[in-house]
């Protein structure tokens, strides 16, 4: 434990105790509160812990001083499963705490979060209904997963984001979370999103101009007149596969290890706030990287 990791988990501890409302609990309340949990949860996530019974034998170890409490493996796991609603609570809160809010330029891109190998593995996991295959365009191979859909700022600050079967059109995710929080448009006027040509597509462009959402993606040689700030692209587009990199390789995010549609889906909001958590962290203390997990990943 460093330093630095010392005063961000205390920072993250006292914002959600101090900002989020957590269910109150019958009967006698948990040793291990809500916000311990999600800190606890950031932690593993920043020192790269994938399995939770290690991470917990170095918590119980190492961590007494932080945290006067910590439970065992099948009360934490249980615990974590049933904290997503709070993760994405804790997501929102920290991103709406930053300076980078407000940016009313956005990147949204897609990555495969595989969850299986073996045809064996598929057939027996309980991610069935929601995982498929998919082809991964980056790495030229199939997989079996899910695909993440992220929207975030150029700084890397996660605005939005889902989980979806891979042979799911990413147009079509886009416009839902669009449509899922409309007041995220809304309060940034003058929006424009930046994309690849994975988004092409008319009934895209309307449904975003309905909303006054400018989309800014390359055009095909032979369709049109090409944007005049299409050149740009090529090194904006740069800043999305950068925040890719961060998630999976300081992150761990394809090394998840979830194996119910709950487990996968708080395990990378786990990831999702650790990064979130770092960007809040840098901004508020006057970092010169804001999206640099060096001073807290070992």
């Amino acid at each position: 434990m460093t330093t630095e990791l010392d005063t961000l988990l205390t920072a993250l501890y006292v914002h959600i105790d101090d900002r989020l409302k957590t269910s109150r609990w019958r009967g006698r309340p948990p040793r291990l509160t809500d916000a311990e949990l999600v800190t606890l949860a950031v932690a593993q996530a920043m020192l790269g812990f994938h399995c939770e019974a290690r991470w917990l034998r170095f918590a119980h170890a190492h961590l007494h001083g932080v945290f006067p409490y910590l439970p065992q493996r099948p009360a934490y796991n249980k615990r974590l499963r049933a904290a997503l609603g709070l993760v994405k609570q804790a997501i929102r809160s920290l991103a709406a705490d930053t300076d980078l809010w407000l940016d009313p330029l956005w990147i949204v891109d897609s990555t495969p979060v595989e969850c299986a190998r073996s045809r064996e593995t598929v057939k027996r996991s309980d991610l069935a209904g929601w995982a498929n295959y998919g082809y991964c365009r980056s790495h030229s191979r199939f997989y079996w997963g899910l695909k993440l859909h992220l929207v975030c700022t150029p700084a890397g600050l996660p605005v939005t984001w889902a989980l979806a079967d891979p042979k799911i059109d990413e147009r079509h995710v886009l416009a839902a979370l669009i449509d899922n929080e409309p007041h995220l448009g809304s309060d940034r006027p003058g929006l424009l999103i930046l994309a690849d040509k994975g988004y092409i597509a008319t009934e895209l462009d309307r449904f975003l101009a309905a909303h006054s959402i400018a989309l800014l993606r390359p055009s095909y040689r032979n369709r049109g007149t090409p944007h005049p700030a299409e050149p740009l692209l090529k090194t904006v587009r740069q800043l999305i596969e950068s925040v890719n990199d961060t998630l999976k390789g300081q992150l761990d995010l394809e090394q998840h290890g979830g194996r119910t549609i709950e487990g996968v889906g708080v395990r990378v909001a786990q990831r999702i706030l650790a990064m979130t958590c770092a960007i809040w962290h840098n901004r508020n203390t006057g970092a010169p990287i804001t999206r640099s997990l060096i001073a807290y990943d070992h």
